[in-house]
């Protein structure tokens, strides 16, 4: 018997065998836990949700930025990539029939038959675009004005928002000009009353946001008009106390059509005739920034800089020949974007001097780079005469600008902004 026992004894694993075993069936069922948790997540579709998520230990490396341009930041809407949208993720805010549209704008209605290039939505890289909430827009903006100063990109981008806004008012009726001026009016300003908010959504058109004005009687003959870089446009005394101020220039700061409008540039009540277009735009622009900050309470005003919109004219320039009209889908290869403009760096570098976080820069340029597809090209306006340049300039709307507004309405939703 106690032979038996001892026998029996003997069989038994030690304890140290024991510990040994169990360790060695707990990291195999650990191995065998991870493989098929990460076999799970890597066989899930994107839309759908994985078992466990790795990213926030392991994140996703994003593409690169545009070349020459500052780091990602974390909400930095200016950088991505066009997508192209689903039937169940309609782009469209709004149709032509908007009643606020000019007719430059109407591409479908002018003849433009492919729709190809409504199908697509900006993506920014790493970050989330809030979907466009006309309804909250108008409650955020309730018994405030809204001001667009510029040239007619601005125009654009303010039409563009007038439709969009529009779109959450039942009664159209109750949104009219405050004036009764005609929407097609090119001069001058319009301002747009949502009476059941109480809103103003107002456009003034200063080309250079600068006062432009005739040349004194004692100039030199060439000089036909004057830039002043040290004084906003008169209007601007009527900008003061607006809740968003959506302000651009640029497009008229150029050598070519400085010249052609025999335009120089005066400071301190002094003609400088050897002040070039770069100089004169660098020092306008350092008297529009000094003017939101000396002029505008931050407590109620949200300043919006807009930079360059370019434009896509191939095969020449818009007085040459230049045509736009083959391209109907977004560029998809950011090598082939043209330079930014100078004028962005300036604009840039004017904006970082300051210490104000109500004054911002709306970055559009490398997003609307790639839209070769969304100008009104050939497709213009009835009573265009035959053989007039195509329009490369401008932008179809819908369209482009309703992104930069969806733009807009994010960095505001960041701002926390709201009339009081």
């Amino acid at each position: 018997m106690d032979q038996l026992r001892t026998q029996t004894i003997n069989q038994l694993p030690s304890g140290a065998a024991l510990i040994k075993r169990e360790l060695c069936y707990t990291i195999c069922f650990i191995f065998i836990l991870i493989s098929s948790i990460i076999a799970l997540n890597l066989g899930s579709s994107s839309r759908s949700l994985p078992l466990f998520r790795f990213d926030h230990f392991f994140p996703r490396k994003l593409p690169p930025p545009f070349p020459h341009t500052h780091p990602l930041r974390a909400c930095d809407y200016s950088y991505g990539k066009w997508v192209r949208v689903d039937k169940k993720n309609p782009v469209l805010l709004y149709d032509e029939d908007c009643p606020f549209l000019d007719p430059g704008f109407r591409c479908h209605r002018n003849g433009r038959k492919d729709i190809e290039f409504l199908k697509w939505r900006w993506q920014p890289h790493g970050c989330y675009l809030p979907r466009f909430n006309a309804s909250d827009f108008l409650e955020r903006s309730r018994n405030g004005r809204i001001v667009f100063a510029g040239d007619s990109m601005g125009r654009n981008q303010w039409e563009s928002l007038l439709c969009m806004l529009a779109q959450a008012v039942l009664n159209k009726s109750t949104i009219f000009e405050v004036n009764g001026s005609p929407i097609t009016k090119h001069k001058g300003f319009l301002s747009m009353k949502f009476q059941d908010y109480n809103l103003t959504v107002e456009y003034y058109r200063t080309p250079f946001l600068a006062v432009l004005g005739r040349r004194p009687i004692t100039t030199p003959p060439q000089v036909k008009l004057i830039v002043k870089v040290d004084q906003l446009h008169w209007r601007s005394k009527q900008w003061k106390g607006a809740n968003v101020i959506v302000l651009n220039t640029g497009h008229w700061w150029n050598k070519e059509k400085i010249a052609k409008m025999g335009c120089y540039f005066q400071e301190g009540g002094t003609i400088n005739m050897t002040m070039d277009v770069m100089e004169g735009f660098r020092r306008f622009i350092k008297t529009l920034v000094s003017w939101t900050t000396k002029n505008l309470n931050p407590e109620i005003s949200h300043v919006f800089i807009r930079n360059h919109s370019p434009i896509h004219y191939m095969n020449g320039t818009w007085d040459d020949g230049g045509v736009c009209d083959a391209a109907t889908e977004p560029e998809q290869d950011y090598k082939k974007l043209r330079p930014e403009s100078w004028n962005n760096q300036y604009i840039a570098n004017a904006i970082k001097e300051i210490n104000n976080s109500k004054v911002r820069l709306l970055n559009i340029t490398y997003l609307t780079g790639f839209r070769k597809d969304g100008h009104p090209s050939k497709y213009r306006e009835p009573g265009t005469p035959v053989g007039a340049p195509q329009d490369c300039s401008h932008w179809c709307l819908p369209g482009i600008p309703d992104t930069w507004n969806e733009i807009l309405y994010a960095q505001l939703l960041s701002m926390e902004f709201r009339t009081k």
